[in-house]
């Protein structure tokens, strides 16, 4: 065999082979990114523009990441929760007693990064007005001061690190906010947080993490379309609509990319005990602190290309 002859084999084996990659059908994807918006507009429950309430204070926290338990596209506003294209859904359990999500097996990512990859054979084509995602979890620094502390005094401007749970129930075996962990093993409902203090030397031995609960339906859950599309109490389904609708056609040649973006603007409420703007806790007298009253997010913006 010469070699023009190789040649000629050798591409008509490329060409073969890539029929064959052609026949088992590569599929594009749906490809969803998490962003948190710190100028983003600040909503309420049902969409509206929000001010803080008199004798409450807030703070947009610094996010390390989010995890979402579920995600849903919607054709129109009169779509009930779950009639929808129903995309993820995260892993759940009844370790704790009751159905949980099971916080050991989500995925937590940060600002810009990717959450989830959905094959595009797996959507049903149509247009999508509306994308609904139960947010479960968030992690995220913020500032406080600790007031009246023997023999030191104050401590201002200091930096602690939030473990955030706002699903409708989680259960969680251990958490670890920044550098230590504590055990839990047991379901929480919506509003359980742990807080982690970063003391900078020379009073780093004192650092510690503590826990506690929101009131109940105190988180905000924004959903525009709640008269046509309600969500259950107790859940954080956040729900969003696109600028132009999200069109499948099941014959895409490229990925879609959607970008969930959430507003974070003034999203750690507290109702204050001294009227500062700021938030306190007292090492004298825990019944003076600031009691945290909402940890949700403040709207969702998607968009896609």
């Amino acid at each position: 065999m010469n070699i023009k002859s190789i040649f000629y084999l050798a591409v008509f084996a490329l060409s073969l082979s890539a029929c064959k990659k052609d026949e088992a059908g590569i599929s594009n994807s749906l490809v969803f990114t998490l962003h948190f918006d710190p100028e983003q507009e600040r909503l309420d429950n049902l969409g509206q523009p929000s001010q803080l309430p008199t004798g409450h204070a807030a703070q947009t926290p610094t996010f390390r990441g989010m995890s979402i338990h579920y995600i849903e596209l919607a054709p129109n506003a009169f779509v009930p929760l779950g009639g929808g294209a129903i995309l993820y859904q995260g892993k759940e359990t009844t370790k704790g007693g009751e159905n949980a999500v099971d916080f050991d097996q989500a995925s937590t990512v940060g600002d810009g990064e990717e959450f989830v990859t959905i094959s595009l054979k797996n959507v049903p084509p149509g247009s999508y007005e509306w994308v609904r995602t139960s947010v479960t979890y968030q992690q995220y620094d913020i500032k406080y001061n600790l007031q009246n502390i023997p023999v030191i005094g104050a401590l201002t401007n200091q930096a602690g690190t939030i473990s955030s749970f706002v699903g409708f129930n989680t259960y969680i075996s251990e958490v670890t906010p920044n550098q230590q962990t504590i055990a839990v093993n047991d379901n929480k409902k919506q509003g359980f947080w742990a807080f982690e203090t970063s003391f900078p030397a020379p009073y780093q031995m004192y650092n510690a993490v503590y826990s506690g609960q929101a009131p109940v339906s105190a988180t905000t859950v924004v959903n525009p379309i709640f008269d046509t599309s309600p969500v259950p109490p107790g859940s954080c389904v956040v729900t969003g609509k696109f600028a132009a609708p999200l069109v499948v056609t099941g014959n895409e040649t490229t990925d879609l990319k959607v970008k969930l973006s959430f507003s974070i603007n003034n999203s750690f409420e507290w109702q204050e005990e001294i009227a500062n703007g700021q938030l306190d806790f007292f090492a004298d007298d825990p019944n003076k602190n600031d009691r945290i009253v909402d940890m949700g997010l403040r709207g969702l913006v998607p968009s896609w290309e």
